[in-house]
């Protein structure tokens, strides 16, 4: 039975917490970029930056731009509280601790401009005005304070959309040029401060309404009591956490047992299954930061259904969008409620070793060269994320990778959706060649029995086609300084890569030249020979089309 619940009409559905954690984010960061905006214009005059900042304030101080900025920083600063009381463990990637750490820092930093500007205007009506912003903070303890506050609120809003943004094909080919935008923008905000400043000083200060004495010191009692506030429900919170964690040590609650592969930790019980990766030292990726958004964190799990329990909505539009099967969750929100098994499909595997290295280096040898290639990849890609097409890539590889290291081959390189692999680098060129038609049936064999599920995953049958020549050829390092690779060269890699490429047109998945079938004693066996016209060769070549997983490939091994 599946276990996710039955859908519910869009306009029924109120909005998910990482719906509202996303539309509050970008309402303030569309507010701090108007303000860096806007404070880059004092390059150009103190008058430009003055006139755009008294329209851009009928926006905010009108009831719906107060409603729209105020409920965003309300709402954003609810789901950061709820998210810190939720986790189990503090630990996480670096770039993830800065971007929590600026954002709890956030009120504090805001606390001296908000009273002075927005609470000026609400208690007294006194317009906020550069004059006030950049002559009353004209020295170096005032001008540091207004530019890190203005680094710490773009750094967190940058921040929060890498993590969101960064696993979507359209941001990494323009991440340079964003990279570029959040770099220079504050830059120009700040020369904006300073030129502004540098005109009263030459110019003069232009008339403006300043608070009273009265009016300064009530306003500093309230930022007073927003930074005492603040500060000590941070710690209230901070020690609340601590608390429930320190009685769920003590009082010995009921904890779960994660069993991943080759090793199982124990963790009391609400914490996610990301959560106890992080604490045990488990290497787990998470992408997005745990928010349910990426999938890079999702594990297979094996366990009783009240162990695992149902999905939330969040999750679930997550797993149905990489068409994740009924036995997948994410590590982020899977909150075990008993003993279950995990295994993370994202997580980076054990380091085997890489094989020592083969001999002959720089020089000719006889070799068999098999291409093998993914089919239908281009349309996979216009359907899924990267870190999903890396999960598929990364298997693909193993599986053919595994299988040409068993029937004696050399795997060398992987391009796209294509791997290239060298048979007889240590044996004769005819154990090569039925080495390598024993690689093609295990190849065949394996990926049949991966694309039972596959299709269900990801909406397409999981195709390939395989090429394979055998001759000779120039093996050895090519490349530039330390960037080499071992490979081989020669009109027989040509041929055997223009094979695979036949294979899509052919009515078989492997293309074999009669040559290299001669060579391993089984041509017989294959049916007739046909004469093909290969692309970049001279003369035509005899091939023939044999099903890879038939009796004839299984009695080479």
């Amino acid at each position: 039975m599946d276990r996710r619940s039955p859908p519910t009409p869009f306009s029924l559905r109120p909005p998910t917490r990482r719906n509202l954690r996303w539309v509050s984010g970008l309402v303030l960061m569309a507010y701090v970029t108007a303000h860096l905006l806007n404070h880059a214009l004092g390059i150009h005059s103190f008058a430009a930056a003055e006139t755009v900042l008294r329209g851009v304030q009928k926006f905010w101080h009108s009831g719906v731009g107060t409603a729209l900025l105020y409920g965003a920083a309300a709402t954003h600063l609810a789901l950061a509280v709820l998210a810190l009381w939720e986790r189990r463990t503090l630990r996480m990637p670096p770039l993830e601790a800065v971007r929590v750490l600026l954002g709890f820092a956030l009120p504090l930093l805001l606390a001296t401009h908000l009273t002075a500007m927005r609470g000026a205007y609400l208690a007294y009506g006194i317009e906020g005005s550069y004059v006030r912003v950049v002559w009353g903070l004209w020295d170096w303890q005032g001008a540091a304070a207004q530019l890190g506050m203005m680094l710490a609120a773009w750094a967190h809003g940058c921040l929060g959309l890498h993590f969101a943004l960064r696993v979507q094909p359209a941001y990494r080919r323009f991440s340079h040029l964003l990279l570029a935008v959040a770099v220079v923008l504050p830059l120009a905000a700040a020369m904006g401060f300073v030129s502004m400043g540098r005109e009263f000083q030459w110019t003069g200060v232009p008339p403006v309404v300043l608070p009273t004495a009265e009016q300064g010191q009530s306003l500093a009692a309230a930022e007073n009591y927003i930074k005492w506030g603040y500060g000590l429900a941070l710690l209230a919170l901070l020690a609340a956490r601590w608390g429930r964690n320190g009685f769920a040590r003590l009082s010995r609650q009921p904890s779960v047992t994660l069993r991943y592969p080759g090793r199982a930790v124990q963790v009391p019980r609400g914490w996610s299954v990301l959560e106890a990766s992080r604490s045990h030292g488990i290497d787990h990726v998470s992408i997005c930061g745990g928010r349910a958004r990426c999938s890079t964190c999702r594990v297979r799990v094996a366990g009783p259904a009240e162990h695992i329990g149902q999905p939330g909505r969040d999750e679930q539009r997550t797993l149905e969008r990489v068409r994740a099967p009924s036995d997948v969750r994410l590590a982020c929100q899977l909150r075990p409620r008993g003993d279950i098994e995990v295994t993370p499909l994202f997580a980076p595997r054990p380091n085997e070793g890489r094989p020592a290295p083969v001999g002959h280096f720089g020089r000719e040898h006889d070799v068999a060269i098999l291409f093998v290639d993914l089919r239908r990849w281009s349309g996979l890609s216009e359907r899924q994320w990267p870190f999903d097409l890396a999960y598929v890539l990364d298997r693909y590889f193993a599986t053919v990778g595994g299988a040409v290291r068993e029937s004696g081959g050399v795997p060398n390189q992987f391009i796209g959706d294509s791997v290239m692999a060298i048979f007889g680098l240590e044996c004769d060129l005819p154990t090569a060649c039925r080495q390598a038609l024993q690689a093609t049936a295990l190849i065949a064999e394996r990926m049949d029995a991966w694309s039972e599920g596959f299709e269900a995953q990801f909406g397409q049958r999981l195709e390939f086609g395989m090429g394979l020549h055998a001759g000779r050829a120039a093996v050895g390092e090519v490349g530039y300084l330390e960037t080499t690779t071992f490979t081989a060269i020669g009109e027989v890699v040509n041929t055997a890569s223009r094979l695979q490429d036949h294979s899509k047109t052919a009515a078989s998945r492997l293309v074999v030249s009669l040559f290299a079938a001669q060579q391993a004693g089984i041509a017989h066996t294959m049916g007739d020979a046909q004469t093909l016209a290969v692309r970049g060769r001279s003369e035509p070549l005899q091939v023939l089309y044999p099903q890879p997983a038939n009796p004839a490939a299984h009695s080479l091994a």
